[in-house]
């Protein structure tokens, strides 16, 4: 909950600076005369449904009274009760100043704050004030919303009212043609923390920062509640708003303190415009009917279900290969491109166009991959969201020395172009800079290009449809003519390379070890040494059009020519379409959730956690995480991408493709059965119980199914508890000290999970985390296009 100070500091519009300028000049008033007050006001109220002249003028009097002196806890709960009579009544000038009564003793304390919105009958009488054609009336119910939502209580007793709706529909029915608005700084040196002026009436400004408030206080179910032709209509609105402020804020148009004294400044900035724009859409399809789903398969990967089985089966995670550009169906298949190349402007202006290109993105900040809750995320990135790019986060500009064969960036090596700061957002003097950085034989490469571009969105998640994963992503890479970007590589995750315009000459590697990368594991960047010259070495030519497959692992460096005499451009762009396969969509993962799925049957059969046999058999069970783990560090397989979520292996449960799966689960079985590792799965528990660590780290993601589960009546304990636990290591001692005991436990608990787990029960489990993460991936997918869709 926050400080009822810090609100009262912050929010300052015009009434709320009223109601300290009358406050501050009575600090030694006899505060008695309010208390003498209350009977004539309450004899006033009680008599007005007799409405004259003499009773208008009695309350106004006492409620003007009691506004200009500093209102008691005790008073105001005397007066509140009469609140919902006098919110009502046919007088504005009432009305107007019993609003602003109700939100001045919302800013009284906690308590009487708690006392306002607990009062049905006062909140809803202030929110039927708000669309009314008396715009004093409506000012003062507003400012007296953004009072009470100086509390959690106050802000979700709002919008259990609706009083959102109500806020959302009046801001439509006042605002003006046309948005004028101007930026200023804030008590943050943050871009995202710009202030927004605006240049129109101060009651659509009070009903915008309302309403923004309550959108950016929603849960998932609430902001799913919103009427979807109301959210629309408001998000072309916030839009609007939005796009003005994007321009003024890459132009660096913000005005200093005591600037722009005809402006209504609230406390909306730029990330609090920018979170409600990304909240209200991400439950909003982003992908309508734009193309037949099967356009993107044939188009970058094969032509018939056999083209994809050979390519499964021979090259997926093991070796590259090219598919050219389809000659009698070209002009089909090339469709999924066309937009984003309308998009970009290219051939002709191209890229004489990129500073401009670079002005209408924002920095798409990066979501953990283990996040399952996109408000969470919203949470912990709320005063940076809307920031223009960051160098090294959202762009790169960077070349590979041909002497040295290591890569240099542009940002680095010209420090005075920019403010050397981490991160360093770019500024439109840095954009400009990157029209001469490509000129002088950098690759400008730009990542997420799924949270730019809507049909980039669409392409890239038809991918991860294809291989079962919950999302997969897409990076920009323009290199001029006679240059290399990247120095040579390797990348935790499989690419496909689609040559947008131009060619480009790719010399690719066999994989280093045999043993496929992990995300988010280092990846080194290799010098022409550390390649053996006996190495499998590939080496393709892409033409517009080709694409190129580069399993994960594998180095590998491309480089632009220029040819004058076949007349060809010179320089290149092509997008790569990455598969990340994260940790829970692993071949181990899924060992990892059947060990867990079959656990979770055997609760009947154990004893309390308390006893001997409770604790062998708990820790029996978690040690076996720790022996899979180990296997997946040697045996490929583990690490291989499990495709049981695949949309092909869906469609016929009987498929080829199918029955690949159900193969490698009991190589995988049989593999876990045969490996003892007791000894050093215990050695690794105990390492990181020394270093403080939790053993089980790896495999937190299983809490999410475990927060799924029932519970079980009768257990004072959780078996399927993985994430680091404050008892685990005096679990492991006594595990330790009845080893030969423990070793025993272990190996039946290993040989009847080998012996029992069914490949079909885990399935279900799988894919419900599958969808998890793919909600939440695409959620936030769905946020980022609504904030590029300017």
């Amino acid at each position: 909950m926050e400080d009822l100070q810090e609100f009262k500091k912050n929010n300052n519009n015009g009434n709320r600076k009223r109601k300290s300028q009358s406050h501050s000049n009575t600090g030694n008033t006899d505060r008695r005369s309010n208390t003498l007050t209350f009977p004539l006001l309450m004899a006033a109220a009680l008599s007005h449904s007799h409405t004259n002249t003499n009773t208008h003028t009695v309350v106004k009097d006492c409620l003007t009274k009691f506004l200009s002196h500093p209102i008691q806890p005790h008073e105001a709960t005397c007066i509140l009760s009469l609140c919902p009579l006098l919110l009502r009544s046919k007088s504005p000038h009432i009305a107007t100043l019993t609003a602003q009564f109700v939100g001045a003793v919302s800013l009284l304390s906690f308590e009487v704050n708690h006392q306002v919105v607990s009062d049905f009958h006062t909140l809803k009488a202030l929110i039927s004030l708000i669309p009314t054609s008396r715009k004093a009336v409506s000012m003062a119910a507003c400012d007296g919303l953004l009072d009470i939502c100086s509390t959690c209580l106050g802000r979700q007793r709002l919008l259990h009212f609706s009083a959102l709706e109500t806020l959302m529909f009046a801001f439509l029915e006042v605002q003006g043609s046309s948005t004028l608005i101007s930026l200023s700084t804030g008590d943050d040196v943050n871009i995202a923390s710009l202030r927004i002026g605006f240049q129109k009436g101060e009651l659509p400004v009070l009903l915008l920062n309302a309403a923004i408030i309550l959108i950016n206080t929603c849960n998932i179910e609430q902001l799913r509640k919103i009427p979807s032709k109301l959210s629309e209509c408001f998000s072309v609105s916030l839009k609007e708003v939005w796009r003005e402020a994007h321009k003024k804020m890459i132009n660096s148009d913000i005005l200093g303190a005591g600037q722009g004294m005809n402006l209504y400044f609230s406390n909306i900035t730029i990330s609090d415009l920018a979170e409600s724009i990304f909240r209200l859409s991400i439950n909003v399809d982003q992908f309508p009917a734009l193309m037949s789903s099967n356009i993107v398969e044939r188009r970058i990967f094969w032509s018939s279900e056999d083209d994809f089985k050979h390519f499964i089966l021979n090259q997926w995670e093991v070796l590259p290969c090219v598919v050219r550009r389809f000659s009698s169906a070209s002009l089909e298949v090339d469709e999924i491109f066309t937009s984003f190349m309308q998009s970009l402007c290219f051939k002709d202006s191209f890229p004489l166009v990129l500073s401009s290109i670079l002005q209408d993105l924002i920095s798409c900040l990066p979501i953990d991959s283990d996040e399952l809750d996109i408000l969470n995320f919203l949470m912990e990135v709320r005063n940076k969201l809307g920031c223009p790019l960051i160098n090294e986060q959202d762009i790169r500009v960077l070349r590979t020395d041909n002497q040295f064969k290591q890569e240099v960036h542009f940002f680095q090596e010209n420090s005075d172009s920019c403010r050397v700061k981490t991160p360093h957002v770019l500024c439109l003097d840095d954009m400009l800079k990157c029209q001469e950085a490509y000129n002088d034989g950098y690759t400008v490469a730009l990542r997420g290009m799924e949270f730019r571009f809507q049909r980039v969105a669409l392409i890239v998640d038809r991918l991860a449809s294809i291989f079962g994963q919950p999302s997969a992503g897409a990076n920009m890479y323009l290199t001029p003519p006679n240059s290399q970007g990247l120095a040579r590589h390797y990348d935790d995750h499989c690419v496909f390379i689609c040559q947008i315009f131009g060619s480009k000459q790719w010399k690719i590697f066999s994989q280093l070890n045999g043993q496929l990368p992990r995300l988010y594991d280092p990846c080194n960047i290799l010098n022409n040494e550390t390649i053996d010259d006996t190495r499998d070495c590939y080496n393709f030519f892409l033409n517009e059009g080709d694409v190129l497959y580069i399993p994960r692992g594998c180095p590998h460096e491309a480089c632009t020519h220029y040819d004058k005499q076949d007349g060809s451009v010179g320089f290149s762009l092509h997008l790569t379409l990455g598969v990340e396969v994260e940790p829970p969509f692993e071949w181990e993962g899924f060992m990892h959730m059947a060990l867990f799925c079959w656990n979770r049957t055997q609760h009947h059969s154990h004893p309390s956690l308390k006893s001997l046999s409770g604790i062998l058999n708990v820790m029996s069970t978690r040690l076996l995480h720790i022996v899979i783990g180990l296997i997946g560090n040697s045996d490929p397989a583990f690490r291989k991408a499990c495709l049981v979520a695949a949309a092909s292996s869906q469609s016929n449960t009987n498929s080829w493709l199918d029955q690949c799966q159900r193969t490698i689960f009991s190589y995988l079985i049989n593999k876990i059965s045969r490996e003892l590792r007791f000894q050093e799965a215990l050695k690794s528990v105990e390492a990181a119980i020394e270093r403080n660590e939790d053993p089980f780290q790896q495999i937190k993601w299983l809490g999410y199914l475990n927060q799924e589960r029932e519970s079980v009546e009768g257990h004072d304990w959780d078996l399927d508890w993985y994430v680091g636990s404050t008892e685990i290591k005096d679990i492991f001692a006594v595990y330790v000290e009845y080893k030969e005991m423990a070793e025993r436990v272990f190996m039946d608990v290993k040989s009847k999970f080998c012996n029992e787990v069914s490949y079909d029960d885990v399935t279900a489990n799988y894919k419900l985390l599958h969808e998890k993460y793919e909600e939440v991936r695409k959620q936030y997918m769905n946020g980022m296009l609504s904030l590029h869709s300017i």
